[in-house]
C-alpha cells in the first residue's frame, strides 16, 4: 500500500509538471523560495559525497539527497532553493552531537531531514550508543534544533534494515535491535510533531515486487533502485507538510 501510494504521487506529480508546469508554484509549500534543505545522517545520506568543492554533483554524493536536489531543483527551481548534504558514512548520534554546530546550526536550514540510527544499532563505538543514549541523543539535537531555529521544519528518516549479506541470516536478530530505534523516532516524532518518513515499510513492500538485493547490496546501503524509492518517499511526506 505505501508503495502504490509512493508511485501514484510520482505519477500526479509527473503529469502535473508536463501538463501545467507553473501549478508548481503551489507544491510543496514547507519548501519557501531562497530557502536552505540540510540533509544530515550516515553513510546512507552521505553516497559518498565531496568534502569541498562547489560543484553540486559532487558534494551531494550519489544517494537520495542527489536524486531529490536534481528533481526539486528542476521542478521548484523559481525558488532558487540551496540543497546541502552533511551526511558522514558510519555516523551515530553521539557523532552528530558533536559537528552538530557546524554541520546544522551555523547553517541555518529552514527544512532539516535527518536519517540516523543505523549504526546506532549495529555497529556501536565501543558499545555505548544503547538505546537510551540514542533516545537521549536524538531528543536533545531536535530540542536545540527548535530552539536555535524556532522557524525550521524538519522531518524524521526512520532507519531500515533488509535481510541482505551479513544480515540474510541473523536478520530477525538484527531486526529486533533495530525496531527499538524505529520506535524512538516515533516517539520523538510524536513529541515534536513532526513527520516520520517511514523507509522500513516503503522497502518492505518494494521486496514484494523484487528481491530485497535490488533494493539494496548489503541489507543496509541502498542500490540507485532504493536511493529513488527513498527520494519519492521523502517527496511523498514532505509534500504534505505545511
Amino acid at each position: 500500500m505505501m508503495f502504490r501510494s509512493i508511485f501514484l504521487f510520482t505519477v500526479a506529480m509527473t503529469a502535473t509538471l508536463c501538463a501545467a508546469p507553473a501549478s508548481m508554484s503551489a507544491a510543496f509549500p514547507v519548501l519557501r523560495p531562497k530557502s536552505t534543505v540540510v540533509f544530515i545522517g550516515d553513510s546512507i545520506t552521505d553516497g559518498g559525497r565531496a568534502r569541498t568543492g562547489r560543484d553540486y554533483n559532487h558534494t551531494m554524493g550519489q544517494s537520495y539527497p542527489f536524486i531529490l536536489s536534481a528533481m526539486l531543483g528542476d521542478q521548484l527551481a523559481e525558488r532558487d532553493i540551496t540543497f546541502i548534504n552533511r551526511g558522514i558514512s558510519g555516523n551515530t548520534v553521539p557523532d552528530l552531537q558533536a559537528r552538530w554546530k557546524t554541520d546544522v546550526l551555523d547553517l541555518k536550514p529552514d527544512f532539516l531531514s535527518i536519517l540516523i540510527g543505523v549504526n546506532d544499532t549495529l555497529y556501536p563505538k565501543g558499545g555505548g550508543e544503547t538505546v537510551e543514549r540514542y533516545e537521549q541523543g536524538y531528543d536533545k539535537l531536535l530540542s536545540e534544533t527548535l530552539a536555535a531555529l524556532p522557524g525550521v521544519k524538519i522531518v524524521l528518516g526512520q532507519p531500515f534494515l533488509l535481510p541482505v549479506g551479513n544480515f540474510k541470516d541473523t536478520y530477525s536478530v538484527s531486526f529486533a535491535h533495530l525496531k527499538e530505534r524505529q520506535a524512538v523516532v516515533d516517539r520523538l516524532a510524536a513529541k515534536y510533531h513532526l513527520p516520520v518518513i517511514r523507509y522500513q515499510e516503503m522497502f518492505d513492500a518494494a521486496c514484494r515486487r523484487a528481491p530485497a538485493d535490488h533494493w539494496t547490496w548489503d541489507g543496509v546501503h541502498p542500490h540507485y533502485a532504493g536511493h529513488d524509492l527513498m527520494a519519492k518517499a521523502w517527496m511523498e511526506t514532505v509534500s504534505a507538510m505545511h
